[in-house]
């Protein structure tokens, strides 16, 4: 099999994604917020649930899933509604974030953790009940990729981007918990974590307007 006259094809598809990945979003929110609050261990736990949620959209993609579910109005809408509820949760908790006094910090009196399991599936989830990404992934198999080509290839190709996301995420977490930058979060963390709530509340706020309303 002459694997180069899919180059084309891939390229465009690492371009689309880069694009996507790196646009701030409900991925981007979850793994700040847990860099921010529990450290480096539970971020990188955390994007890499992100990461592998990418394998659940190429598998809506291969199987005629998210097709089905991108035609079917009452089923699209109650993924919608089951996404946007999730990060109206996450929000609501986010902007109940206390500050923490120097003291506290000084003594970690005040040690906040949730277990590895956690931190992996509310990345997963986010990631995962994302209509938008289901959408994204079904319109980048239907339309990039052309109908011909092999399965294995297209495997390859979500292998790609399942771990060019994970690797982005990890990355960021690396950045967010570095000493320096997590020196100055540890003061602040409230602050963010209410900023982080915020903006849950607004992506779920506006998927449900943009889709019930608009």
């Amino acid at each position: 099999m002459d694997y180069s006259q899919y180059a084309a094809e891939f390229i465009t598809i690492a371009f689309a994604h880069l694009i996507a990945v790196t646009s701030p979003g409900p991925d981007f929110a979850i793994v700040m917020k847990y860099s921010i609050s529990y450290g480096k261990k539970i971020a990188l736990i955390t994007s890499l649930g992100v990461g592998m949620a990418i394998f659940l959209h190429v598998t809506y993609a291969l199987a005629g899933i998210g097709l089905v579910i991108s035609t079917t109005p009452w089923l699209y809408n109650a993924l919608i509604i089951v996404a946007s509820g999730f990060l109206l949760y996450l929000g609501f908790g986010a902007i109940r974030s206390q500050p923490v006094t120097e003291q506290e910090i000084k003594e970690n009196a005040q040690v906040k953790t949730i277990s590895s399991k956690k931190a992996f599936l509310m990345g997963f989830f986010t990631n995962g009940i994302n209509p938008k990404a289901t959408l994204f992934f079904l319109a980048l198999f239907t339309v990039v990729v052309d109908i011909n080509t092999p399965l294995v290839i297209k495997g390859l190709y979500g292998l790609y981007m399942a771990v060019a996301t994970a690797v982005w995420f990890c990355f960021l977490s690396l950045i967010l918990t570095h000493k320096s930058v997590q020196e100055f979060f540890q003061t602040n963390a409230h602050i963010f974590d209410r900023v982080m709530g915020v903006v849950m509340i607004g992506l779920a706020s506006n998927i449900l307007i943009g889709e019930f309303l608009l």
